[in-house]
């Protein structure tokens, strides 16, 4: 009971606690977390004093009703940890020192919340100025407590190194210190280890493993960042000695990590703005540190702290090059998962800013001209398309073709591309005769719909008295309007579409992609999605097919049972509930595992968008599995699609991926779904889909999964999954 109330009343404690020093190089991962915790213990009571700091910060968020979630990420810890690292370094422990670093903690913590609102109103990250406020005021305050004593701890070091761990830990201090490593290097890592307050080369070394294990990027940036300083103090006649002054140097590696990797997405760009502020970063720690010296203080990172600030503060005012290079939108903790998260979310929705646009009609109809056309699609009006409706052998008429009925396009349903409400409409022009045009009006009989600020469709040619809607009237996507005549300018029935960005007959067109369509290519179904359509296609809207709509219309609240089976005579059950979160975000949980696969349905397309949890879990493989589907069912169709090259991809090439991909990706992972089956057509059910997930080095195949879905009248009814040969069969039991 008193377990269960100390779980509710502070949940994932610890995780905080743990977070709180990862948070100093920007990440959560647990393995770095551990070997940051062993480090900051080199020094026992430095550690034991930033432990005690950190307990005290996160203990006091949560009496305080602080977020959660933030001090669960360590947001509210590390500025405190850091804080106790230092002073408990430089004071020896006793009653009166706990007393103020227990207070300490509790002032960077108000400083902290201080920070978070002044500095997050700009939108930009408090990162470890309370910690130097906090240790700056402390400092100066303890000048004036008599009971307080300087430490006299690593004066003796190898007395120290003894007490610790006899013997053998003396021997170990020895082999690092006396390390035949040049000295450039020696200074990296002693930099390493100054950052948790542990000025001597192991702790470096330590710190920068747990760098590779964290972020390959992060390390490579942290080399980057101080060798860019190590060279740039050569080149101008510096003082190397300022970067082995209280090994300062680490601010260089901080501010590449989170320029380089963390705050904005790691590209060649990032890069190069690390190398470019290099001397920034000296220029302001030179002179901050002439000052300091003034009052008997260090500037600790307060140079790193103003750099990255001022940077990503000046990044606001662009008005172009918004890529070069370009911020992190939503944060992941890892410069790997943000590259490639941003390159996989540029390349399956890079387009989907655009509000969507569909055709304007039912059925397939042709693409007779398109933008920059051979007639009138030229100057102001070249992106437009003019549309008409041919038979199998390609052509637009039965009969002679004297007449205006004689055409396939005549009176066929023209219907709204996408919600809106009606903004101009031209209605009386009679259609021509076949050959002859109307140059008086030219647009003939016309509707214009506004869609969104700056944003129109216009519908030309219409059939004189066909028009069903007025001025004013709100639209729903798909709504009948009109039907395709032959008025104004116009030889012939058909339909002309286009984008404008203002509600005027006449104005200018938009280069504007349709949102998603079919494309019919020698009687092969291709899905396009925002792109645009050109001469000759035979193209249509997706026709949803209700039982797909079903499999994959996952509702919050929706809970699944799942019964699994392999071939190793296994048997088992798993649940799954679809959650929604604050912000509207849907995703399917699996309580077992404590996984998440995020999805996103616009109505045409299912796609999973990113996935948090067990990789090893079936959740994972349905994620795999169903990553992207359409819900129209096509014979034959394939859709393919791209995941984030970390997704799937064997640890060892994943990580060698990792110290090239800022510049250059030899793996992908590649996702394909073919529409096998559907044995039912009156029904339009039972449907078998099969789709395959593949890692790729080059055109090597390095992992596989292959899935076939069944899909009935009631929604998905199971799948079966093969890997290595391995097969799994999985069943849902029920669904509410």
């Amino acid at each position: 009971m008193g377990q269960n109330k100390l779980s509710t009343t502070f949940p994932s404690f610890a995780t905080g606690v743990f977070n709180s020093y990862t948070q100093i190089f920007f990440s959560n991962n647990r393995i770095f977390a551990g070997i940051l915790f062993v480090v900051s213990f080199f020094d026992f009571w430095a550690g034991f004093s930033g432990l005690t700091a950190t307990v005290t910060a996160n203990f006091m968020a949560y009496l305080m009703g602080l977020n959660q979630s933030h001090i669960k990420k360590g947001y509210y810890g590390f500025n405190s940890l850091l804080v106790g690292l230092g002073l408990g370094l430089h004071y020896q422990p006793g009653p009166a020192f706990y007393i103020v670093l227990i207070f300490a903690s509790l002032l960077t913590l108000f400083l902290t919340l201080w920070f978070e609102g002044v500095i997050g109103k700009y939108g930009l990250p408090f990162m470890s100025i309370s910690f130097l406020f906090g240790i700056w005021l402390v400092t100066l305050a303890a000048r004036q407590f008599t009971t307080l004593q300087i430490s006299e701890r690593g004066i003796f070091m190898t007395n120290e190194m003894f007490s610790l761990g006899g013997h053998p830990m003396v021997e170990s201090y020895n082999w690092f210190k006396n390390l035949g490593l040049p000295v450039p290097l020696k200074l990296y890592f002693t930099s390493l280890g100054a950052i948790f307050f542990q000025y001597h080369l192991f702790a470096g070394i330590l710190i920068a493993a747990g760098l590779i294990i964290y972020s390959r990027i992060s390390f490579v940036l942290s080399l980057l960042g101080f060798f860019s300083a190590y060279f740039y103090y050569q080149i101008v006649g510096a003082n190397l000695q300022d970067l082995g002054y209280s090994f300062i140097g680490f601010n260089y590696i901080l501010t590449a990590i989170a320029i380089g990797g963390f705050f904005i997405v790691p590209s060649r760009w990032s890069f190069l703005w690390v190398i470019l502020l290099t001397p920034v970063i000296s220029i302001i720690l030179t002179s901050t540190q002439a000052v300091f010296n003034l009052m008997q203080l260090s500037v600790f990172s307060l140079p790193f702290n103003m750099v990255v600030l001022l940077f990503l503060y000046s990044l606001k005012f662009r008005d172009r090059y918004f890529t070069k290079p370009e911020l992190v939108a939503y944060q992941q903790y890892s410069p790997e998962r943000n590259l490639y998260a941003h390159l996989n979310y540029k390349a399956r929705f890079g387009r989907s800013r655009y509000y969507p646009i569909t055709l304007p009609f039912w059925g397939t109809w042709k693409v007779t001209q398109g933008h920059l056309g051979d007639f009138t699609h030229q100057g102001d009006w070249k992106h437009a398309w003019d549309f008409e409706v041919t038979d199998e052998e390609g052509l637009t008429y039965t009969g002679e073709g004297h007449y205006p009925d004689d055409y396939f396009a005549f009176s066929k349903p023209v219907v709204a591309p996408a919600d809106g409400h009606v903004e101009e409409v031209v209605d009386g022009v009679e259609e021509n005769i076949i050959g002859n045009v109307d140059l008086e009006h030219n647009w003939g009989n016309t509707i214009i719909l506004k869609h969104a600020d700056q944003l129109y469709t216009k519908l030309s040619h219409l059939k004189n008295g066909s028009i069903k809607v007025s001025v004013g009237d709100v639209v729903v996507k798909g709504q009948a309007l009109a039907q395709c005549g032959n008025s104004g300018r116009s030889p012939y029935p058909h339909l002309h579409f286009q984008v404008q960005g203002t509600p005027y007959i006449g104005s200018k067109t938009l280069d504007y992609p349709v949102s998603h369509f079919i494309r019919l290519v020698n009687g092969t179904f291709e899905l396009k999605s925002y792109e645009i359509p050109g001469k000759g296609d035979l193209i249509s809207n997706i026709t949803r097919n209700h039982a797909l709509e079903k499999a994959f219309h996952f509702i919050p609240g929706q809970e699944f049972r799942l019964k699994v089976s392999n071939d190793r005579d296994e048997s088992y059950e798993v649940r799954w509930e679809v959650q929604v979160d604050a912000v509207n975000s849907t995703c399917i949980y699996c309580e077992k595992t404590r996984s998440r696969a995020w999805f996103y349905n616009d109505g045409d397309i299912h796609y999973f968008t990113h996935f948090e949890g067990d990789k090893s879990s079936l959740l994972f493989k349905f994620y795999l599995a169903a990553y992207k589907v359409m819900m129209g069912y096509y014979k034959n169709m394939t859709v393919s699609d791209y995941l984030p090259v970390n997704t799937f991809n064997k640890l060892l090439v994943g990580w060698l991926q990792d110290f090239t991909a800022p510049f250059w990706l030899f793996t992908r992972n590649h996702f394909s779904l073919h529409y096998l089956a559907m044995e039912d057509e009156l029904m339009q059910s039972n449907i078998r889909l099969r789709s395959k997930t593949s890692a790729l080095l080059a055109r090597r195949i390095l992992r596989n999964l292959e899935c076939d879905l069944f899909i009935g009248s009631r929604g998905l009814e199971r799948f079966i999954l093969e890997e290595n040969g391995f097969k799994t069969e999985v069943t849902l039991v029920n669904e509410r």
